[in-house]
């Protein structure tokens, strides 16, 4: 029996891998999990709701494209977030979560020759569904180093021309998971024009972008709203802003052209969101004043980190997100310290990142996800400093 070789590179997921790492060491005091980003404030007491209204919906197979009113209140949303208009019709797909979206768009758009083997390019280090939608689609990933000279921001002109001559995709995260830096005017601009200049399509992944603390950060729509609609593609979703990651509704936007063949696709291998759970999300993006209640949660736990880290050499203040983007001698030691000695679980930053031309650009980091309550998480980040920095 044979089997695919495409996906034989791949490293074990990060969080299986975690669990090998840490399987026989016991805690060294009662766990404070901080590895992964699942949102753990409160949702909107409504939702339950409106599932319990529309929960007949359920026996019923759910519109693919998306409710009408689901298209509206998404494309009001990007109206009044972004400043563009969307046509709500033809340039919008709910999506059972991004990543569906992540992986689907690069089969949907991702040619099979582009002056040879296309490539697609991504920040290193990185959303690991990037990766193996690139193989997925027969492209070659190219791992750019996001780090701190580069301003934790991938600096893709810097690839040599033969590269950018196959470039068919570039992903692009921002705010950046995991270091919370967020892309400026001047940063989507040069891209935009690389872009344009050797012809690959941006695929920005936003899904960080409503929490940040003081300034909205800029968008991909925003900053190519005068370019041809085709050229960026949007994804966003509920699951940070509004707390839903269990909702799975998140959303794709981009030109009319790009549409239709991500819709194509989605007829035959797509998984649409069950009704009932599209008539909550319409009024979840319609309604911003938990959004707001849920930023000022995440602005606290960024102001204490700081006023924990900042002493730290190497500490980066992350400017948007809720990760901090630990630098240590070695992440995986520095993970197994921690949990033996106060049990306190963080995720070794290599685990996020790929090794490219001999360096993996998290080996000297570790992820801190900032999601538990307040009264768990000042605890847990005191113990974290005085294990690992003394």
């Amino acid at each position: 029996m044979t089997f695919p070789e495409r996906f034989s590179n791949l490293p074990p997921y990060a969080f299986p891998r975690l669990r090998s790492l840490l399987a026989g060491i016991e805690p060294g005091g009662v766990p404070v999990d901080m590895t992964i980003g699942s949102p753990l404030h409160p949702f909107p007491h409504w939702i339950t709701d409106i599932v319990v209204e529309h929960a007949a919906g359920f026996g019923g197979y759910p519109p693919n494209d998306g409710t009408p009113e689901l298209q509206s209140a998404i494309a009001a949303w990007i109206a009044r977030r972004y400043g563009v208009a969307v046509d709500a019709a033809t340039q919008i797909l709910p999506l059972n979560g991004t990543r569906e979206g992540l992986f689907n768009a690069a089969l949907a758009l991702c040619p099979e020759d582009k002056n040879g083997t296309p490539v697609v390019l991504m920040p290193n280090p990185f959303y690991q569904v990037y990766a193996v939608a690139s193989l997925a689609a027969g492209a070659e990933p190219i791992y750019v180093p996001a780090t701190l000279d580069t301003g934790f921001l991938p600096d893709f002109a810097a690839l040599p021309a033969d590269v950018l001559n196959r470039t068919a995709v570039a992903y692009l995260c921002s705010p950046s998971n995991p270091q919370g830096a967020v892309a400026t005017a001047e940063y989507w601009a040069d891209l935009l024009a690389l872009a344009e200049k050797y012809d690959f399509k941006i695929f920005a992944d936003e899904c960080y972008s409503e929490i940040y603390r003081e300034a909205a950060p800029m968008g991909a729509l925003t900053a190519g709203k005068d370019l041809d609609p085709e050229r960026v593609v949007l994804f966003n979703s509920l699951s940070k802003r509004s707390n839903l990651a269990g909702l799975r509704s998140g959303f794709v936007a981009s030109g009319p052209e790009n549409m239709k063949r991500l819709k194509a696709l989605r007829a035959y291998a797509g998984a649409p969101l069950p009704l009932p759970l599209q008539r909550v999300a319409e009024k979840v993006w319609a309604d911003e004043e938990h959004v707001k209640a849920n930023r000022a949660l995440y602005r606290e736990k960024l102001d204490f980190s700081d006023t924990l880290f900042d002493e730290i050499d190497g500490y980066k203040s992350p400017e948007a997100g809720f990760f901090l983007w630990l630098p240590v001698p070695d992440g995986e030691a520095a993970t197994t310290q921690l949990w033996s000695k106060t049990g306190v679980k963080v995720l070794p930053g290599a685990y996020l990142g790929r090794d490219y031309q001999g360096t993996n650009p998290g080996q000297n980091y570790i992820r801190v996800a900032l999601v538990a309550p307040m009264n768990e998480l000042q605890p847990g980040l005191t113990l974290l400093k005085s294990c690992i920095y003394g």
